[in-house]
């Protein structure tokens, strides 16, 4: 029987390590953070209380099993002077089909099987949340989209409302043999999936080990100057009585002209490897050259970090 992996979090991030996972014999189930409210996702949500599609579509895209030629439809976003414009086509389906189908983790299901995914995709909830930021000037903002722009930095997150979870996020959760915090951006994409007492609830009664694949660059206003401790760190205190068990980290070299295009353009700096202070927290570190240049930007080398992840499973 494959062993179960649960890979909790959202975006670019997830996705990247999905297409790596999906290539092992494995039962990957991706729980998707949904409180994105910016452009299709978001006019979508105002329009049909929904919650949001587009990280979802992003990992069924990243599942999928089908011709690239399908993937590169759910992607197409139209350009037109009608209401159409800027809505990706495959946001469109999964609205449609949450209507159709009568849930999102139903609609979810029934595009799957048209895409022969590798694995299954579960909303972290059925609701319309809004993702709240206290920022650390003392202001209050609504809104993921209005929180990443904002400049204050970010304090803490939490919800408007606090959402119920998708039950089968909870069972995904109970009969997982590993846990996995993706790469990407702590606040707005991780860390809304730890503030759900249900999630957090659940993640205190489960014997699976917990693991964070930590981001290479820094994120500005969420995590400037952090090193991979204060990732983890920050990790640690909203996953409560439980704490990361197993860190993947970089230890490649980032070149000196691709940090300052970084450092200009989107004021992202490389993420320091601080083994002494990591060493303090009581958890394994699998550490390797993960760095790959895809396009001009830096993304996770996909195969090296599966193997990995493949790899520590294959022991626990």
């Amino acid at each position: 029987m494959s062993k179960k992996i649960v890979v909790l979090g959202g975006g670019t991030g997830m996705s990247t390590l999905l297409r790596g996972l999906k290539q092992y014999p494995i039962d990957i189930t991706a729980i998707v953070s949904v409180c994105d409210d910016g452009r299709s996702t978001g006019r979508l949500r105002e329009e049909f209380n929904t919650p949001a599609v587009g990280d979802i579509r992003q990992v069924l895209v990243a599942l999928s099993e089908t011709e690239p030629l399908f993937q590169q439809l759910l992607n197409y976003r139209f350009e037109t002077t009608s209401d159409l414009n800027g809505h990706a086509l495959g946001n469109l389906l999964l609205t449609a089909m949450q209507d159709v189908a009568g849930s999102m983790s139903e609609g979810i299901e029934s595009i799957g099987k048209v895409l022969n995914l590798k694995g299954k995709v579960l909303p972290l909830t059925e609701e319309n949340v809004t993702l709240v930021g206290k920022m650390k000037d003392g202001s209050i903002v609504e809104g993921e989209h209005n929180i990443t722009e904002a400049e204050a930095g970010i304090e803490e997150v939490y919800y408007l409302k606090e959402p119920k979870v998708c039950p089968k996020a909870l069972k995904a959760i109970e009969n997982a043999d590993l846990i996995i915090l993706s790469m990407g951006s702590l606040f707005t994409s991780i860390i809304p999936n730890l503030i759900c007492k249900e999630m957090i609830e659940a993640l205190s009664k489960t014997s699976a080990k917990i693991m964070y694949v930590c981001n290479m660059m820094t994120q500005p206003g969420e995590t400037d100057n952090f090193k991979a401790s204060d990732h983890v760190n920050l990790l640690n205190s909203y996953l409560r009585s439980r704490k990361v068990d197993v860190l993947i980290v970089n230890n490649g070299e980032i070149e000196q002209d691709l940090c300052e295009k970084y450092e200009t353009l989107e004021q992202k700096d490389p993420v320091a490897l601080d083994r002494e202070n990591l060493e303090k927290l009581n958890l394994e570190i699998i550490s390797d050259d993960f760095v790959c240049i895809e396009g001009g930007f830096l993304r996770h080398n996909v195969n090296r970090l599966a193997f990995h992840i493949f790899a520590y499973l294959m022991d626990v």
